[in-house]
């Protein structure tokens, strides 16, 4: 069969959006792992995972998004972003409600993070420190910036699901440095007693007031150039201890460049949300002759570059990473 598919990225964090709501396009759900596996190969065609864009019942797309490994994400913030934009240009709407594994997201279309980028602004939510969403096997309700000694003797973690699960604390340079982070992070996500189905782990830094720098190991992928939920969660956790205030823009840096968030608090609901803005860029559209039964053997038969936008966005890293040099 052939497939079209389309390479994207929010902030370096890179996927394959493939075409289920324009087109008859359809596939079981061992397909769709096996198919996450062998595309996001990156000794082949690479990409941190698949973003399925298909038809909703109770919203305007829907998006589904598997992983490097074959697993499901429940949700992607980066991912999000890209599927906005996808759906933007097939269905002509600047805003939009996209239906994603817990909850129905809203989307739009905003003013450009840097000139030139297309930039949209998606809903992070729900929210919850209720270990149980993570899960995480302790005996207290929440973990928010308190020890756990079973990971570390002296660092403060929080704990929380948006709604995927997310491990955070905040790190003087000394540690960012470090191999901390990876060996926290491989402990976190083989067989162990405290996150049984794994968890995303963001060691976070304050740059200066309203800005800081998240890296994040994600379950199912490892270390990526961001990560929008995590930094997303990381904003909130930020909020929560009172190095950043509550509906103003926080600039947040990572490896593959920037994005904005302005954490909410809703008094009547007494729940969080967050709005997660940044880039949705177009890297190559992309023709592939595909066996659903061996993907792997796939043959790549045409790829169309964007470059105008890769080499736009390149500029923003390069100003980002300028920056980084100096404030971390």
């Amino acid at each position: 069969m052939i497939i079209e598919g389309l390479k994207s990225h929010g902030s370096g964090n890179d996927f394959l959006i493939i075409d289920e709501l324009t087109t008859n396009l359809t596939f079981t759900e061992q397909e769709r792992e096996k198919l996450a596996k062998a595309l996001c190969d990156r000794g082949r065609l690479g990409a941190d995972g698949i973003l399925f864009v298909m038809k909703s019942e109770q919203a305007d797309c829907r998006m589904r998004v598997f992983n490097a490994d074959g697993s499901e994400a429940s949700m992607c913030g980066n991912g999000l972003r890209c599927v906005a934009r996808y759906a933007n240009d097939a269905l002509g709407l600047d805003k939009m409600i996209v239906e994603t594994m817990k909850a129905n997201l809203l989307v739009e279309k905003t003013k450009d993070i840097y000139k030139g980028i297309p930039t949209f602004k998606v809903e992070i939510s729900p929210v919850s420190f209720n270990v149980k969403d993570l899960p995480l096997i302790i005996e207290r309700e929440t973990l928010q910036n308190e020890p756990l000694p079973e990971l570390h003797s002296s660092l403060l973690f929080s704990a929380l699901a948006v709604p995927n699960p997310h491990l955070i604390t905040l790190v003087d340079s000394e540690i960012l440095q470090s191999g901390l982070q990876a060996d926290l992070s491989a402990k976190v996500n083989q067989p162990n007693e405290l996150f049984p189905d794994g968890v995303n782990v963001s060691f976070v830094k304050e740059l200066e007031p309203g800005s800081i720098y998240v890296r994040t190991y994600e379950r199912g992928v490892g270390f990526t150039n961001a990560c929008g939920t995590a930094m997303s969660a990381s904003s909130l956790v930020t909020c929560s201890i009172g190095l950043n205030e509550l509906e103003r823009e926080i600039s947040v840096y990572n490896n593959g460049g920037k994005v904005k968030c302005v954490v909410h608090f809703d008094e009547k609901k007494q729940t969080y949300s967050i709005d997660l803005i940044g880039n949705a860029t177009y890297e190559f559209k992309i023709s592939l002759e595909i066996d659903k039964n061996q993907p792997e053997q796939f043959v790549i038969l045409e790829k169309q570059k964007f470059e105008e936008e890769t080499s736009l966005y390149a500029k923003l890293q390069d100003e980002v990473q300028t920056y980084l040099q100096t404030a971390l």
